[in-house]
């Protein structure tokens, strides 16, 4: 574990804005490609640092322009596409605050965010995005400006093309960085909470460069080392994740971002893009699995062979990431690894991936060491918006199950009641307009309160056990995780996505998900047809083999924690949605409404 503390870090990036960290990059890598994309002639388009910078040094004088200037907001509503690296950068360099905020916001929604944040100007991406504002444009005063990139026909007062950001003389980006200080909010993120409105998060540039330094540590790399390295920007930019390991990553140490505007051509752009750093959130490395489980499935010798390779990989594997292993075991790991999992690392396009990271929701801990056993260094990081992303992290030294141990310079600990609280200077500003709430997440002593219950043990690692206010207690009294039971569900094969239900109930029951990429070589294998997956579902031979996987999967709970009953559904819970943040965190309350019926089903 690092020994640099908070003081050590605050010396470092004393001083420093994210758009003063871009400058220096820009020095370093001007001619390297800084940016990415797949034009529609399905040809990679690119530009270096040093072009980026001059589309930064245009827009921040078009916004300036348009009124915007130190202290203001300014809205975008985009996709991941490359335009969003540098009108989010002219924002900074104007002392401005750029808030990103999900592309599914509904008007109303718009108007919520635009308003509470008071923007100046939006700039959204395309006609159907310029429908939310106008459609509440009468509820937004101090909104003056829309600009749109890829515009309609005919547009209303005071609605632009992008020529007003892509046209005007360039400002001096050296002198417009001296505009903007270490405590000027870098970004607002509204989290996607799961009940009442988003709460604005206010993240500094002072946030933004220590949290930099301190995952720089935690990766084992200096900035030159990570100068070059690809990722695949896919996640969206309303999220803490994806500006970190993207964005911010982008302007302060060189990172190569290829933008990937729908999150379903990741998998063809990992082919092609061949990144070597990959985040994903737990849905995403639940498909790939299930992706590869069920190619595998369709020829069982294979199968066979391959699930052994992968048994006898893992705990090679984690022997090699504690220095304990011998030669003649890394010798029988390089033939494991030649002989089964270097082809279907290259097959998925994973196979020059140095660093694989998991978070924003549980994962279940065999998930970890399966990709891990294949030579997918998967490791999981823990936090929150309100810690600028990451708390922990442990890319190399793994222990499945926990979410590794303190960042460089974070001080953490368990609160008396079992609360995970951290302290640093990734600590967030607060709550926009919102003081209560504030003292609520920050205590006097300057502790972020997380809301989730976990444990460390004797090395340092944290243990996630549950969100504080997501226990239930079922009519007997007893207190239980979701979390858990659900990780131990979706290790079965068929079950993408569980839900435990029991909150004042008898006994805990859960609605699982059909893993609709699964069932078809999953069927193939067993001589089983079927025409449709709600068919599939009903087949005497799923609903046992569904059952059985319950079973095994709650035999490591005491019997009041077990799921009992299970009813099984088809449709894929989709984030972004009514059952799913965008991050695909449950929506308990929302799956509780959708599901009533089947929920109450199973206890009468």
């Amino acid at each position: 574990m690092s020994t640099l503390t908070k003081d050590d870090l605050d010396r470092i990036v004393e001083g420093r804005t994210v758009a003063s960290e871009f400058l220096v990059n820009v020095a370093a890598n001007g001619p390297s490609t800084a940016v990415r994309w797949l034009g529609p002639d399905d040809e990679f388009h690119s530009l270096t640092f040093d072009e980026v910078a001059e589309r930064v040094a245009r827009a921040a004088a078009g916004l300036r322009d348009l009124g915007v200037g130190p202290g203001d907001r300014v809205v975008l509503m985009m996709r991941n596409i490359p335009e969003f690296h540098w009108l989010d950068l002219a924002v900074l360099f104007l002392g401005a605050t750029p808030v990103s905020i999900y592309n599914s916001s509904a008007p109303d929604q718009v108007e919520y965010l635009v308003g509470h944040c008071g923007a100046k100007v939006a700039v959204v991406e395309n006609e159907g995005f310029l429908e939310k504002f106008l459609k509440v444009r009468d509820q937004l005063p101090t909104l003056t400006d829309i600009v749109v990139l890829v515009a309609p026909a005919e547009l209303p007062e005071g609605v632009h093309r992008h020529e007003v950001l892509t046209d005007p003389a360039p400002l001096d980006l050296a002198e417009a960085a001296k505009v903007g200080r270490p405590e000027d909010l870098a970004t607002i993120i509204y989290t996607s909470g799961t009940t009442g409105n988003p709460k604005g998060v206010m993240i500094s540039n002072y946030n933004v460069c220590w949290t930099m330094e301190s995952a720089l540590r935690s990766y084992g790399w200096t900035r030159d080392d990570m100068a070059g390295k690809r990722v695949v920007s896919y996640l969206p930019m309303a999220h803490i994740a994806e500006r970190m390991v993207s964005h911010y990553s982008l302007a302060g140490a060189g990172l190569e971002v290829t933008t990937c505007p729908e999150t379903d051509q990741l998998a063809p752009m990992l082919g092609r893009t061949k990144p070597h750093i990959l985040f994903g959130v737990p849905r995403v490395w639940e498909k790939v699995y299930g992706r590869l489980t069920g190619l595998l499935a369709g020829d069982p010798d294979n199968a066979e062979k391959f699930n052994a390779a992968v048994e006898e990989a893992i705990p090679l594997r984690h022997k090699a990431a504690w220095g304990t292993i011998t030669d003649d075991e890394q010798a029988r790991l390089d033939e494991l690894d030649a002989e089964n999992f270097a082809l279907v690392r290259a097959l998925v396009g994973v196979d020059e991936v140095e660093m694989a990271v998991t978070g924003a929701a549980p994962i279940p801990a065999p998930l970890i060491n399966w990709f891990r056993a294949i030579g997918l260094p998967l490791a999981e990081v823990y936090g929150m918006s309100e810690n600028t992303g990451p708390m922990t992290f442990e890319r190399y030294r793994v222990k499945p199950g926990y979410v590794g141990t303190a960042l460089p310079g974070t001080e953490l600990k368990i609160a008396e009641d079992g609360e995970v609280c951290c302290r640093g200077g990734h600590v967030f500003q607060g709550y926009l307009n919102d003081p209560e709430k504030t003292a609520e997440a920050i205590d006097e002593d300057g502790w972020l309160h997380s809301g989730d219950i976990g444990e460390i043990d004797e090395d340092g690692y944290l243990r996630i056990v549950d969100r504080k206010k997501e226990l239930i207690i079922t009519a007997g009294g007893k207190n239980i995780s979701p979390a858990n039971l659900e990780a131990a569900l979706k290790a079965h094969p068929l079950i993408g996505q569980a839900a435990a239900i029991g909150d004042q109930r008898p006994f805990v029951s859960a609605l699982v998900v059909i893993d609709g990429e699964v069932a078809p070589a999953w069927a193939a294998s067993r001589g089983i047809e079927f025409t449709t997956l709600e068919e599939f579902a009903e087949l005497p031979e799923v609903v046992s083999a569904v059952e059985a996987g319950v079973e095994e999967a709650m035999a490591t709970f005491n019997n009041a924690e077990r799921v009992k009953k299970v009813t099984i559904l088809t449709e894929e819970w989709l984030p972004d949605s009514d059952l799913l943040t965008p991050t695909s965190k449950l929506k308990r309350r929302g799956i509780h409404a959708r599901y009533e019926k089947e929920i109450e089903a199973l206890y009468t």
